[in-house]
This record gives structure tokens, sequence and C-alpha cells, in this order.
């Protein structure tokens, strides 16, 4: 449960933005939007190796 204390006389849109990033960085959100389509295993695993792949090309290009 978030909860965001409000100090007397603090402005509720300011609260309201507090309440807004906590919520945010919990990723209920992010998370939700993830379990709403399906993935095979093998479409994950490619898209790993896709992103190590470029990772790896980012660090060769720095050196």
């Amino acid at each position: 449960m978030i909860v965001v204390p409000v100090k007397e006389g603090e402005n509720i849109e300011r609260a309201l933005k507090k309440f807004k990033r906590k919520f945010e960085k919990t990723g209920v959100v992010k998370e939700l939007r993830r379990r709403q389509q399906f993935d095979k295993p093998s479409v994950l695993k490619r898209l790993q190796m896709e992103h190590a792949v470029y990772v790896q090309k980012l660090h060769q290009e720095e050196d």
C-alpha cells in the first residue's frame, strides 16, 4: 500500500504528484501491460539474444 504523508498546508497537487511518482516506481502498470500479452518462450529467448548482441556491439565500439 502506498502512503503519502501530506503536511499541514501542503498543496494537494504536490501530494498527488508524489503519489503518482511512488505508484510509477512500483511498476504495477508496467507489469499489467506485460501480462496482457503472452509471448512464447522461444520469442523471449530470441529477443534476449538480440539485445545481448546489441549491447556487445555497443561495448566494442566504445573500446
